[in-house]
């Protein structure tokens, strides 16, 4: 089999390059420019509904990033950067893995599009303090934890830095006052898989792991005159 992985380029699907470069294992990447915001064609052509990643595998394709990191994982992979149920921190893993799709980045495109309407009222409020309550429990875990599943670095990590540093590009937030994820991230940005996955994926992209807010996906189209 072929492992192919198209990555939609400033985007979730990050994940799967970087995931291929820890594992270290043979695959070829695909990229797909946004045109100019959302998804081209080519992703559409791939997966009805526009999103990526999708990935191929001789007859296979498969789209959603959780779905592909664990094939990949367990196919590609023999298991590596996953834990076993017989793992002390096995539940910690499951939980961290699922907790940026199910959990932390639902809540980010929320306050985004709330921060787009005027008076968005208490409702709005309320899910902005909830976010700030997630990014200190979040803190929290990781001030006693080197990475997100305990003293391992797992999947769980590849899944949820995508949150706290690219889609800060759309949802601009801050991180100041969150001092141990921004050194989990000055951790993450060191790695030897990242930097590859980051060069090979996303080269213009910054890394966006400091504490104050990246520049605005959009903002920097309208700057370069794309929309």
């Amino acid at each position: 089999m072929s492992l192919t992985v198209h990555h939609l380029q400033v985007s979730q699907s990050e994940r799967l390059p970087w995931l291929c470069e820890e594992l270290d294992i043979p695959y070829t990447l695909v990229l797909h420019q946004r045109a100019p915001i959302f998804s081209p064609q080519s992703i559409k052509d791939l997966n009805p509904l526009g999103q990526a990643p999708v990935i191929q595998d001789g007859s296979l394709t498969l789209s959603e990033s959780a779905a592909c990191a664990e094939y990949i994982i367990h196919v590609h992979g023999n298991g590596k950067l996953a834990l076993p149920p017989s793992h002390k921190n096995y539940a910690d893993y499951l939980y961290w893995f699922h907790f940026a799709n199910s959990n932390l980045q639902p809540l980010v495109l929320m306050v985004l599009q709330f921060s787009r309407i005027e008076n968005a009222g208490p409702y709005a409020e309320g899910q902005l303090e909830r976010f700030g309550k997630l990014l200190a429990f979040m803190d929290a875990r990781l001030v006693d934890n080197p990475w997100l599943a305990g003293d391992e670095f797992t999947a769980a990590d590849i899944m949820t830095v995508f949150t706290l540093t690219t889609m800060r590009a759309f949802y601009p937030f801050d991180l100041t006052g969150y001092p141990a994820i921004l050194a989990y991230l000055e951790r993450v940005v060191q790695r030897d898989g990242y930097k590859k996955a980051r060069a090979k994926a996303d080269p213009e992209l910054g890394l966006m792991n400091e504490a104050k807010p990246p520049q605005s996906f959009v903002e920097r189209l309208k700057a370069e005159g794309k929309i």
